[in-house]
């Protein structure tokens, strides 16, 4: 079971991930970000910024409640359903 050990938020909607496996990666989550109620607030950087990992490691959260489980966002974009850069 994969967890989120740490984050950073970057420019242009990125967030740098630190995962249990070792893992790190750079995810854009700029095609999420939509004008619907639920995802028009992180177009906002301030509160784009405002996103925290839940307790237990198992995803992200922003303050709307929009959450990511980490199992998504470790495996998934490997498949290249998220933009990813790998981190060297």
């Amino acid at each position: 079971m994969v967890r989120i050990f740490e984050i950073a938020v970057l420019d242009d909607y990125r967030i740098h991930f630190v995962f249990s496996d070792g893992c790190e990666k750079v995810i854009s989550f700029k095609k999420y970000i939509k004008n619907d109620t639920l995802t028009e607030p992180l177009q906002d950087t301030e509160f784009f910024s405002k996103v925290r990992i839940y307790d237990n490691g198992r995803g992200i959260y922003w303050p709307n409640d929009y959450d990511f489980c980490p199992d998504n966002l470790r495996y998934y974009t490997e498949s290249g359903s998220l933009s990813v850069k790998a981190v060297a």
